[in-house]
This record gives C-alpha cells, sequence and structure tokens, in this order.
C-alpha cells in the first residue's frame, strides 16, 4: 500500500479542542450536541467548518485552520468557542474540557447517529462504550516524509512531559482513581490505539497500514489512534497525547511546546543529526508513569536507564527552545507552560478543588466551567 504524505510548510500548527455539555444547575453531562451543531451551521451549509460533532452526544469538538503562529490558533479557537457560547448559554449548558468527567456515569451517554461510531462500537463493546474521555490534538507541519518517523520517535521522548502538563482526569465514575490521567490507560484499550509502533522506514509504516486494511481492522488510516502519529493527508504530525485542557491558555501553551520540538527536532534533521529516540519499554514505561504520577513522575530520559523528576526536566526543555520559540513568535504561549508549573496541572486543581468543598465533585466541575470562562485562578 502506498501512502501519499503531502509536505506542509515546516511547523504550521493546528489544534483540535474537544469540549464537554454539561448542565448549568446539575453539573451532568447533556446530550445535546446534535441541537448545537444545527443551530451553529452558517447558512447554506451543512456542517460548520471548525465546529464538529465526535463519538458522543455530550460532545462537540473545535478545530482550527492551518495557522502560522499559536497565537493566531488560539484566535480561531477563540473564536469558535464564541460561536458555541451564543448557542449553549441560552440553553442553560456549560462548556468544559478535562480528559474524564468527574462523575457522570459512560453507560447513560448517548452515542452519536452515525455508522463509523455504531461499527466502533459494535466491534468495541464494553470498552468502546466507556470512552467518556476528552483530548487535544496538535498538528504540527512537517516539509518532507522523511522527517516523519524520525521526528515521531524524538517526539516519544516527551511524551511522558505532554502528558503531565495535560493530565486532567482523576476521577473515574465519582471516585479518585489515584492516577493523574485516568483517560491516557482507558484509551489505549481500543484497537490500534496507545503508543504507536516506532518503525525506522516509511514502508513500513505502509506495510503495517496495508496489515490492517487486508485483516479489517481498519477501514480509513484515521482509524489507527496513536498517541502520536503521522497525518499523511494534511501533511502534519499529530500529537494526541493530551488530556482535554481546561483552558485556552494551556491549549496555547502545550500547542506551543510541541511546535517547538518538532521545529527543533525538524531543524536538526535538516543539518544532518540524528534524533535521540528511546527503547519502547522505556517510551511505554514512561506513559504509565505519567499517567500515574502526573508532575511528580520520575521519566527515563536515555537508553541507558538515566531518570529525572518530569518537572525538573520541563524547565530545561523550556529553557533550551526559547530561541525556537522566539523564531517561531510563540515565546509567550511557550512561558505559559510555567502557569501550569507554578499553578499546578488540572488533576491538581480538582484534586484541591474537591478537597476545598468537602470531598463535593459537582464543585470540581463548577471549578472546570469556572477555568473554561476565566482562565487558571492566580490567587
Amino acid at each position: 500500500m502506498h501512502i501519499e504524505f503531502s509536505p506542509s510548510r515546516q511547523s504550521t500548527v493546528g489544534a483540535e479542542w474537544e469540549l464537554a455539555l454539561v448542565d448549568r444547575r446539575t453539573g451532568e453531562l447533556t446530550s445535546v450536541a446534535e441541537q448545537i451543531l444545527h443551530e451553529v451551521c452558517p447558512a447554506g451549509l451543512e456542517a460548520h467548518p471548525k465546529i464538529k460533532q465526535e463519538l458522543l452526544l455530550n460532545t462537540v469538538e473545535i478545530i482550527t485552520g492551518v495557522c502560522t503562529t499559536v497565537a493566531e490558533a488560539a484566535a480561531d479557537l477563540a473564536e469558535s468557542l464564541e460561536v458555541v457560547r451564543e448557542v449553549t448559554d441560552p440553553l442553560g449548558v456549560e462548556l468544559f474540557s478535562a480528559g474524564t468527567h468527574p462523575f457522570s456515569s459512560w453507560y447513560q451517554q448517548k452515542v452519536t447517529d452515525k455508522e463509523r461510531y455504531a461499527k466502533l462500537i459494535d466491534r468495541t463493546q464494553w470498552w468502546g462504550r466507556q470512552m467518556l474521555i476528552y483530548g487535544v490534538h496538535v498538528h504540527i507541519g512537517l516539509d518532507h516524509r522523511d522527517k516523519v518517523l524520525p521526528v515521531l520517535d524524538a517526539l516519544l521522548n516527551y511524551a511522558p512531559h505532554l502528558q503531565a502538563l495535560s493530565a486532567s482526569s482523576p476521577f473515574w465514575g465519582a471516585e479518585d482513581t489515584g492516577y493523574a490521567s485516568n483517560r491516557a490507560l482507558m484509551f489505549q484499550q481500543l484497537p490500534t490505539a496507545g503508543l504507536p509502533f516506532q518503525f525506522r522506514k516509511w514502508s513500513e509504516l505502509e506495510g503495517y497500514v496495508d496489515d490492517m486494511f487486508v485483516t479489517g481492522v481498519i477501514d480509513h488510516f484515521s482509524e489507527i489512534r496513536w498517541d502520536i502519529r503521522p497525518a499523511p493527508h494534511f501533511g502534519t504530525i499529530e500529537m494526541r497525547v493530551c488530556d482535554g485542557l481546561p483552558t485556552l491558555e494551556e491549549v496555547a501553551s502545550i500547542a506551543a511546546l510541541t511546535q517547538c520540538l518538532v521545529d527543533d527536532f525538524s531543524t536538526r534533521l535538516d543539518n544532518g543529526e540524528a534524533l535521540p529516540m528511546l527503547p519502547p519499554w522505556h517510551v511505554q514505561e514512561n506513559k504509565w508513569r505519567a499517567a500515574r504520577y502526573g508532575t511528580d513522575a520520575i521519566v527515563i530520559l536515555d537508553a541507558a536507564g538515566r531518570e529525572r523528576l518530569v518537572t525538573e526536566d520541563v524547565v530545561d526543555v523550556l529553557n533550551r527552545l526559547e530561541p525556537v520559540a522566539a523564531r517561531l513568535d510563540c515565546a509567550d504561549e511557550l512561558r505559559g507552560v510555567e502557569t501550569i508549573l507554578r499553578y499546578g496541572a488540572s488533576y491538581q486543581r480538582q484534586r484541591a478543588a474537591a478537597r476545598q468543598h468537602n470531598g463535593s465533585l459537582k464543585a470540581v466541575v463548577a471549578s472546570l466551567i469556572a477555568e473554561m470562562r476565566d482562565g487558571i485562578a492566580r490567587d
């Protein structure tokens, strides 16, 4: 099977942000996506170009166009968010984004009436119906196909950093799971989800995809749901590691970190360097550690087994990427990662909200709704 990669302008950026729809009074998820999508649809079009449906009717997704800077992408998301709010506010529906809803039951949620979703649920059964999860995806443009797999491998070294910073799913079914990102370990239960294979050649990826088609595992490349994957049609590398992020500021910060990492890798390839990569068993262990411990995770840095607290390594990464961020005009957004380090990742803020309100998970949902509207509280 031949997979055509359509090169992009180097380091263009796009984002996809999944938003939960919740009843303002109860904090429970509400299945009103079809009504919202109908009302936001511009006249003469069948669907809004940047506000999309998802697997569950309690979810809408907003996406950007192809952007040059992270600031442009953030402004694009903010515009779509405002369009959604013009419909949801009068309905008494609030928005939030986190890896999971703290207490709504998965078995009460309605699936979008589309053939591809019905097929997914029919095949995956209990695990498919459990996918009451939300994420953020970031696309970064690459100017040559031969860069895709080396950049993917190098980006896996920083998957635990991105996962720890974005971790926002400590609660599931009204219980504290003990994990910072329960979503990360749930999502990988789906076929073709989880960590990617580390192919050396494009032909090996093509062979894998061909096998998946021949054996009926997938019908379309997009059904490969890896944490990081090529997006050949868009000419991008797609970072899918992150839990849903509660604030636009955090989305922009994670997008900036991703853009800077990919641009740095691409430049190093242009200069003839070989990019560092971890053995698959270290990559797998790092994912579990970041999901379990979040920003307290001790991550494995290299094949020699050196380890370090993930937040300490993040600080060094931010310092190293400062010149890259300046060149990409995302220095302010990259510094936003320091805000996450200072005030805590979402899983930490959610647990703090629960403690402050005698364990109330409704208060946790209220805090997520407030952050979506007003940003991270600085007091």
